[in-house]
């Protein structure tokens, strides 16, 4: 089985989803996960589906036939046999005031000690009692051969320190 990581992106509107189900299932693909949202008007997403081999091409034609419904485009995926489930990770939460750089500095944080994101979900919204954007993310990062995750809890959390925001390392 061949598996494929689609990306998505279009206007938001009822159907689309139900459209990019119907072209996987008619290809004998199975939808295995996905993250899907609207953003400002947009859909946008990422779907990981496996298609037996023989079909693979065919399927990826087919996708691009929902042209100016959804733009999507078609990644090989990576055999779930990686690795990946061996390697140590770090999850944790940052909530503080919004401003320029958080995502740029955290991310930094994580790569110089040696971990690479798998998931990553943020949003700001409204302070209830302050006024103001609070900018929030969920973050789990995976380590690579030369982590050190004490050394990243530590660095994460004198970053939390420096530009004001409360973390929350599980």
């Amino acid at each position: 089985m061949a598996q494929l990581v689609l990306t998505v992106v279009g206007d938001d509107r009822a159907g689309l989803v139900k459209a990019l189900a119907e072209v996987v299932s008619d290809h004998d693909g199975n939808w295995e996960r996905s993250e899907l949202a609207e953003l400002a008007g947009a859909f946008a997403g990422i779907v990981l589906v496996s298609v037996p081999d023989e079909r693979e091409a065919a399927l990826t034609a087919a996708l691009h036939e929902l042209d100016g419904l959804l733009r999507i485009t078609a990644h090989s995926g990576l055999a779930a046999s990686d690795g990946r489930g061996d390697a140590e990770t770090i999850t944790f939460s940052v909530l503080g005031n919004d401003r320029p750089g958080i995502v740029r500095e955290v991310t930094a944080a994580l790569e110089r000690n040696g971990f690479t994101i798998d998931r990553f979900t943020s949003q700001t919204r409204e302070a209830p009692m302050a006024g103001g954007t609070l900018f929030e993310a969920s973050v789990q990062a995976r380590a690579t051969q030369a982590a050190d995750r004490e050394r990243a809890t530590s660095d994460l959390e004198q970053l939390a320190h420096e530009i004001q925001v409360e973390l929350t390392v599980a």
